[in-house]
């Protein structure tokens, strides 16, 4: 084929160079982000010779051309348009560039809750159940033993802003330890908790600027953007000051101005601003529910859950304790309660319907622990992340939070909702029962209706014919190990493992990898699966003997976050994938990814050497051997 033109049909149909952002390749096809969808026309890309197939995948246009050619289209087409060449990271970058705002804000948040949705999870079950005992039975709630309890069922809800400012200052690049010291500032002792305040704690001024606006010592317990907002400043300042700051003083100082600057402005600015916000809310959720007919609670049912992901929920407890003092009936529990099961009902959806294993295993749980009044898992781990699930969710509010004004359902208690509200809902049985079937079977419908799995790389490549890396018009050579992971080629003596750096299990090089995905670099059988599945040993049909062992010390990890797709004494064509890992949860774990790629029998050869250097793509040339 003739690369050139090739190449420059291509950039003709995806709009030309100035319709161009960013442009890199793998083994198998072109991954190029687009400033104007619009303009490229793909049933022309499909029909260029020499183009396989087209998808969009990630934010890029991906265009299958094939292993062994891809490589020579690129550097024409880079030429024709006079960019750079890119790595596959920079098109990533630049295509989570191209996404609008309020997806780029959503997505950062989806990254900051789902590292600590265990931990609420675990929590979140366990205060659900107990809150639900202790109004079936009032003698439990003074016991010894459900006071123990009570300390481990709601452990990670008091100390929720020091989970965020860690999981936050690790998305946003700062020093988590100082991140976590601005969450415990933002909740500390001295200040009056900010729940105890909410049910009419007095408070006193804490600081006051120029007398005209007094700011007073309340904690932010529960709180959400206030924290991030606050981590997000100090993980900018620290940067900075890193830049700035003579390295012999970098230790002492960027840590003490990071922390003195950020508590400050986050105690006198940040929290005050928010706590006024959350005070606007709260009025205009009084006049809402006023409104006759169940409009008004309809309307507060829908918008329930973005008050959640903003944090101010916390604050309706004022609300609940006002209408029990008053006459003795809560009102507003359940339209609470139908915000909360809507939302576990639209995770449930997509619990059901996703292919994603992780998904699955994420979403399921987070459900059930909404039904029983504990939201934060589904809200932030699955539908925020989502988007179409979360309105799914806000719509089988409104709707079951409408079913429960007309029907007049009020709690005489606060503090429960989901399926442990039936107990304090006895006015209206039927009512309840109502209300959760209506928000949920309507959140549940929508939310399997609209949600759909991303489309990301990862979807892509398992749902594609490239799941197994295209071979087709490659000619293997047998004196040629060929690489099976995507990464940076790494030397062996680099590779902070004694036991690898020194050759003793034989002779070959690593791979820190960009992707979870082991494909074979050759025909032939394996040898031996580890059963932690965090190595493999192979035979391949040349010959050679190779152990592919991912990350460092691994083994510790029991077999978590890695996935066999072969067994022991299995067949495997070249290209085809043998194992797949999670490269985020094992670096979270403390391990290092990089890959040694070895040769166990290295007697065989009288030379064994590294031939990639930089990037490497999934069967790129990796190392070259000579029989002895």
């Amino acid at each position: 084929m003739n690369h050139r033109k090739c190449a420059s049909e291509i950039l003709s149909a995806v709009g030309g160079k100035e319709n161009l952002a960013s442009a890199a390749h793998c083994a198998t096809r072109l991954r190029l982000v687009i400033a104007d969808n619009s303009r490229v026309s793909k049933a022309v890309l499909e029909n260029i010779e020499g183009v396989k197939g087209v998808f969009e995948a990630a934010g890029q246009l991906q265009i299958i051309i094939g292993t062994g050619t891809v490589n020579k289209v690129y550097d024409e087409f880079i030429a024709l348009a006079g960019i750079e060449a890119a790595t596959k990271d920079d098109v990533k970058a630049a295509a989570a560039a191209q996404s609008p705002f309020y997806k780029r804000a959503i997505k950062t948040l989806g990254d900051i809750f789902v590292p600590i949705i265990p931990a609420i999870v675990a929590t979140g079950l366990l205060n659900g159940l107990l809150g639900g005992l202790s109004k079936a039975f009032p003698s439990m709630a003074n016991s010894d033993f459900f006071a123990l309890l009570n300390i481990f069922s709601n452990a990670a809800l008091v100390f929720l802003p020091i989970l965020i400012a860690v999981s936050a200052a690790k998305i946003f690049g700062g020093n988590i330890y100082l991140g976590a010291v601005i969450g415990m500032i933002m909740i500390h002792p001295d200040l009056v908790n900010a729940w105890s305040v909410g049910s009419g704690a007095e408070t006193s001024t804490l600081w006051s600027w120029f007398g005209l606006w007094n700011i007073q010592n309340t904690g932010y317990q529960g709180h959400v953007i206030p924290v991030v907002i606050a981590v997000l400043l100090m993980s900018k300042l620290e940067k900075q000051l890193h830049k700035r700051v003579p390295d012999v003083i970098d230790l002492f100082v960027t840590p003490l101005v990071s922390v003195l600057v950020t508590a400050f402005f986050t105690m006198t600015v940040i929290g005050p601003v928010f706590s006024q916000l959350e005070t606007w809310v709260l009025d205009g959720a009084k006049a809402l529910i006023a409104i006759p007919f169940g409009i008004g609670a309809f309307l507060m049912g829908g918008v329930y859950a973005p008050t959640v992901v903003a944090g101010v929920h916390h604050m309706y407890n004022a609300i609940e304790l006002a209408m029990i003092a008053d006459n003795g009936q809560n009102t507003w529990m359940p339209i609470a309660t139908a915000a909360n099961v809507a939302q576990g009902a639209a995770a449930l959806a997509v619990a059901f319907k996703t292919k994603q294993q992780k998904t699955k295993s994420l979403a399921l749980p987070a459900s059930l622990s909404a039904f029983m009044g504990i939201t934060e898992p589904a809200i932030f781990g699955v539908n925020v992340r989502f988007v179409k699930p979360l309105i799914a969710g806000m719509a089988g509010g409104a709707a079951g939070a409408a079913v429960a004004s007309l029907m007049k359902v009020y709690a005489t208690a606060n503090g429960v909702t989901g399926l442990f509200g039936f107990l304090i809902t006895t006015n209206c049985f039927a009512g309840y029962l109502l209300t959760f079937l209506t928000a949920s079977a309507v959140a549940f419908v929508l939310s399997y209706i609209m949600y759909k799995d991303p489309e990301s790389e990862e979807n892509a490549d398992s749902s594609s014919p490239e799941k197994t890396a295209d071979t087709a018009d490659m000619t293997f050579d047998e004196n040629i190990l060929y690489s099976p992971l995507c990464g940076r080629a790494v030397d062996m003596a680099d590779v902070p493992d004694e036991t690898f750096a020194s050759d003793v299990l034989g002779i070959g090089a690593a791979v820190e990898p960009s992707e979870g995905r082991v494909v074979a670099p050759a025909d032939g059988v394996v040898s031996m699966m580890f059963d932690t599945c965090h190595a493999v040993g192979l035979t391949l049909d040349n010959g050679m003997e190779v152990l592919i062992h991912i990350g460092i010390n691994t083994v510790e990890l029991g077999g978590e976050g890695f996935t066999a797709h072969i067994a022991d004494g299995e067949r495997f064509s070249a290209g085809q994938t043998l194992m797949t890992f999670d490269k985020a949860l094992i670096e979270s774990k403390g391990y290092k990814t990089v890959t040694p790629v070895i040769i166990t029998n290295p007697d065989d050869y009288s030379e064994i050497t590294r031939a990639a250097e930089g990037e490497v793509d999934f069967l790129d040339k990796f190392i070259i051997t000579r029989k002895a």
